[in-house]
C-alpha cells in the first residue's frame, strides 16, 4: 500500500503496539521510534504519538513540518495546550486530533452518537474505569491530585480532584464503582463537540487508597497493564417536548480501545478530505460516526442501558 511507508509512531507500549497491529491489518506498516528518536519521523505524512509524558511542543514541530498528528495524550495541560496549536496546523496545512485514545477520545464519539436520539442535549455526566500500560496507571495517581474543572450553567468550576464521589455502573464485567472528579480536559472537549451543554461532569474509578495517596509520589512500579476497563457516557436533555436521558458504554482493556480510536483516526487521515487545523472527536470537521463504527468494528463492544 502506497501509504505504508507514510506513517510513524512514537512510542512502542501497549498502546503504540497496538496502533501498528491495527494499522497492519489495513496493509499500513508504520514506522515506530522511541520518543528520544523522534526526528526520525519528520519525513512521515501522519505522527502517531503514544508516549508517556507530554506531546504539545513536540505536535507543534511537526505541525511546523506540514505533518498531522494524532496524540493519545489524556493530560489535561498538554490537550489544553495542543488545542492552541490551531493556527499552525492550518499554516502548514496539516491535522491535529487531541486525546485521541478512551477517555477523552471514545468519549467524543460516544456523545456525538448518543446525542442523535434528543432534540437538545444540556447534560453530560462522564466516567472511566481502569488504566492501561504504566504512563496511563502514572496519569490515573497524578489526576486524583490537584483540581478538577467541570462546566455548570456556563462556567467553569474548579473542585479538588479526589471530591464528589459517584456511584456509577459500567457495562459488565465491570460494574458499580465508587468514582470522583479528576484532572481532564474531557470537560473542555466536550462543551466544544456540544455547545449547548449546560453542565458537564467527568469522574473516575478510585479506591480510598487511590485518593489517599495521590499527592504522594507512586511507592511502587505500575503494573504492565490493567485488566478490563469501561467507559460510560450519560447524556440528558429533551426529545419531543419531554426530558429524555441515554446512556451508553463500554467494557474493555483501555489500551485496546486507545489504540483502535488512535489506529480509526489514521485511517481516516490518510483517506483526506479532513481539513486543517486542531480537530475534536465528536465535534465537526471529523466523520465521527465512521470513525466510531471503524472502532467498534476492531472488537469492541457498545452497550446501551436500558431502563427508566
Amino acid at each position: 500500500m502506497s501509504d505504508s511507508a507514510s506513517v510513524g509512531i512514537i512510542g512502542s507500549g501497549l498502546v503504540g503496539t497496538r496502533v501498528a497491529a491495527i494499522l497492519s491489518m489495513h496493509g499500513i506498516r508504520p514506522r515506530v521510534a522511541p520518543h528520544i528518536h523522534a526526528t526520525e519521523l519528520l519525513d512521515q505524512r501522519i505522527v502517531v504519538m503514544t508516549h508517556g509524558g507530554n506531546h504539545a511542543a513536540l505536535a507543534g514541530t511537526y505541525l511546523s513540518h506540514g505533518i498531522s498528528v494524532v496524540s493519545c495524550s489524556d493530560r489535561m495541560a498538554d490537550v489544553l495546550a495542543m488545542l492552541d496549536l490551531q493556527d499552525r496546523a492550518v499554516a502548514n496545512n496539516a491535522v491535529l486530533i487531541p486525546g485521541a485514545a478512551c477517555m477523552p477520545g471514545l468519549s467524543g464519539l460516544l456523545v456525538a452518537h448518543a446525542a442523535r436520539a434528543f432534540d437538545q442535549v444540556d447534560e453530560a455526566h462522564l466516567a472511566v474505569h481502569g488504566t492501561g500500560g504504566p504512563a496511563c496507571a502514572r496519569n490515573h495517581h497524578d489526576a486524583l491530585s490537584g483540581t478538577s474543572v467541570g462546566w455548570h450553567d456556563g462556567e467553569w468550576l474548579q473542585r479538588p480532584a479526589g471530591s464528589g464521589r459517584e456511584l456509577c455502573w459500567f457495562p459488565d464485567p465491570v460494574g458499580p464503582r465508587d468514582c470522583y472528579r479528576f484532572g481532564t480536559a474531557e470537560p473542555m472537549l466536550l462543551q466544544r463537540v456540544v455547545p449547548s451543554l449546560q453542565r458537564i461532569t467527568a469522574r473516575v474509578s478510585a479506591t480510598r487508597r487511590d485518593r489517599l495517596t495521590a499527592r504522594l509520589p507512586m511507592m511502587s512500579p505500575p503494573h504492565a497493564e490493567g485488566g478490563v476497563g469501561g467507559l460510560r457516557v450519560e447524556l440528558r436533555g429533551s426529545r419531543q417536548g419531554r426530558r429524555h436521558a441515554e446512556v451508553v458504554g463500554i467494557a474493555d482493556r483501555l489500551a485496546t480501545v486507545s489504540g483502535a480510536v488512535a489506529a480509526e483516526c489514521v485511517n481516516v487521515l490518510l483517506k483526506s478530505g479532513v481539513e486543517p487545523g486542531v480537530r475534536i472527536l465528536g465535534a465537526e470537521g471529523l466523520p465521527n460516526a465512521d470513525i466510531l463504527d471503524a472502532v467498534l468494528a476492531n472488537g469492541i463492544s457498545l452497550h446501551r442501558y436500558v431502563g427508566n
